[in-house]
Order: C-alpha cells, then structure tokens, then sequence
C-alpha cells in the first residue's frame, strides 16, 4: 500500500506524521523480532533531490538503506519497544533544509544518520 501525503514542511506537522511511523516501527519490532537498527547492516543514504519516501523499518532492512526520517522512526520505535521514550524529532539544519533524529527521554539527542554514515 502506497499512501500520499501532501503537507506543509512545518517541523510541528511533520512530528506529528513521524509519530505514526514511529508507533508503527515499535510494534514492527516486536511482532517481527526485527534486528537492532544499529546491527542490521542498513546504511544511511540520501534520496534523489526533489523525492521524500518515507519507509518502515522492515523496508529499509530490505533495502539495505534509509534516509534521516527512516532511520530515525525506526530507532525512535526500536526503543520503545524496549521500554524507553524516545520520539522523532525536526530539527532545521539550513535555511530551507530539514532533518530527523532522535530525541530521548532525558533531552539526549541521537542521530542515526551520522552513526550509519551520512
């Protein structure tokens, strides 16, 4: 199933979207027993200019690679389904450029773009 979604690249409308991946990815997790995003050999990689896939953790193990949002839901659900809080955050990274980490219960940021080689 493919779904599309047109909105404004508002940081707020965006977290909220990103929320729905995240609560997917966590139960992903437990249903499907999926690796560690950091053991499972996915790769962090750019998507074409001007194209936004947004995928759920057993895509991006299939693919072998994801951008900052699919790597951050699934890390973000991965440690939920471990009994932690995490969320997906927006954080601008330029004028007109965006990007999607980690954010953890205690304000720690992480980011699994850096961490899987972007």
């Amino acid at each position: 199933m493919r779904i599309l979604v047109d909105t404004v690249a508002s940081p707020a409308i965006l977290e909220a979207l990103l929320e729905g991946l995240v609560a997917a990815n966590s139960r992903l997790v437990e249903v499907l027993g999926l690796p560690p995003l950091y053991a499972s050999g996915v790769r962090y990689a750019r998507e074409a200019r001007g194209q936004e896939r947004w995928q759920l953790a057993p895509v991006t193990l299939r693919l072998g690679r994801g951008d900052c949002e699919d790597l951050a839901t699934w890390r973000a659900g991965e440690l939920r389904a471990r009994g932690h809080d995490a969320w997906a955050r927006v954080v601008r990274t330029g004028p007109r450029q965006l990007h999607v980490v980690v954010e953890l219960a205690n304000g720690d940021i992480e980011d699994p773009s850096r961490v899987l080689g972007m």
